[in-house]
């Protein structure tokens, strides 16, 4: 009997894995911690892929795919008591249909439970402005951005607008009223969604990718009317995030970019998952929050690359570089000195840091490091 899609499905939640890999000629990779793993089903040839695939489709996506030769859409299965929310992306390599399918957890993980620093309080609780999280694919940046609207949601009567593709967290009305628009299912494209969203009264707009110049120019006027705008980029560093936004404009208007993005941005997250001692994975943070200074550097080509500098002398005000956090997550045990090394943006400026006498300001402790601290210094309290 031929394998079904739940099936595999089902069995990539039961090991616990983040991603499935289909493809014609090798058997199902799970992603388990961080690393593939061949799963034991047999080798799938061009008929499994079809008949694979199809089990995942619509016609309507069905359709989309054979014009576009790639789709991304999610998918919810049940079984035997369980449910399961995907995010499914089908594509065509070689000529054959493969398929990236990640599990999505429906309850949104809170940002102790994601071991994110207690600056992601202050972001998300900006009132306006451009908060980016940036990251290679896999690297937190959609479950961070989901903590930090659900934080918000606990909290804030706001109207809270997210343009997704596809929609991954479903979320649910608590103080905030929330309303979630798909990319080929609500709207057309980022931009159009953008520009239709002024005449929707949002408070917060989640725009899930900047794609396209098209799309940034909405979000820059989004966030010059006085909007929260929370977005991602799949770049590695902050540096390399500004050097992005500005090359989606001809060099002719670069320093107009350069200027919309000083007034605009509040922040910009760059993430790094990294296997953690005891298994499971942790992530590593570069944080630049706007400051006068930052502004400077952002609106000069020839100072930008001086923003890590002005990060690394703004802790207090909780910002830091990569090989700083690393540093952190080594000396309390987090990651292993070889995982450090591995992930620093230089090594060998990584190795001088460790060898001298670091503190860390409090915006950049783990919520559960600041706990311990005030456990220690006063005895027991009820809660963090």
């Amino acid at each position: 009997m031929a394998i079904h899609i739940d099936d595999i499905l089902f069995t990539m939640m039961k090991k616990g894995a983040s991603d499935t890999h289909l493809g014609v000629d090798r058997p199902p990779f799970y992603r388990i911690d961080g690393d593939l793993m061949p799963s034991e089903y047999d080798l799938l040839n061009e008929e499994d892929m079809e008949r694979l695939c199809k089990q995942l489709l619509t016609p309507k996506r069905e359709y989309r795919l054979e014009e576009e030769n790639e789709i991304d859409f999610s998918y919810v299965l049940t079984k035997d008591g369980k449910r399961g929310r995907f995010r499914v992306n089908i594509f065509r390599q070689k000529g054959s249909l493969a398929s990236a399918i990640r599990l999505v957890n429906d309850r949104i993980p809170s940002f102790e439970e994601l071991n994110l620093p207690i600056i992601m309080e202050e972001l998300a609780l900006e009132h306006r402005g451009i908060i980016i999280i940036t990251g290679t694919t896999g690297s937190g940046k959609s479950t961070t951005l989901a903590s930090m609207i659900d934080y918000v949601n606990n909290r804030r009567p706001v109207h809270i607008l997210t343009i997704e593709d596809p929609i991954e967290y479903v979320l649910y009305d608590k103080e905030a009223i929330i309303n979630q628009r798909e990319l080929g299912v609500d709207t057309n494209s980022f931009a159009n969604a953008v520009r239709g969203a002024m005449r929707e009264d949002p408070d917060i707009m989640l725009v899930g990718e900047m794609r396209d110049r098209e799309t940034v120019n909405a979000t820059f006027q989004a966030a010059l009317t006085g909007h929260l705008v929370l977005s991602t980029l799949h770049t590695l560093d902050v540096v390399r995030t500004i050097n992005r936004i500005v090359d989606f404009y001809p060099e002719s208007l670069q320093q107009q970019a350069r200027i919309m993005l000083s007034e605009t941005i509040k922040a910009i997250v760059s993430m790094r998952l990294l296997p953690m001692v005891g298994g499971g994975r942790i992530p590593a943070m570069e944080i630049m929050k706007s400051t006068g200074r930052i502004k400077e550097f952002i609106e000069d080509p020839e100072k930008t690359e001086m923003i890590k500098m002005a990060m690394e002398e703004g802790e207090s005000e909780g910002m830091i570089t990569f090989d700083r956090y690393l540093l952190k997550l080594y000396q309390k045990g987090k990651i292993t000195y070889e995982t450090a090394l591995n992930a620093a943006t230089s090594p060998h400026d990584f190795k001088l840091l460790e060898q001298k006498e670091t503190d860390f300001s409090d915006k950049v402790l783990n919520r559960v490091d600041q706990f311990a601290r005030t456990r220690a210094q006063t005895g027991p309290v009820g809660g963090i």
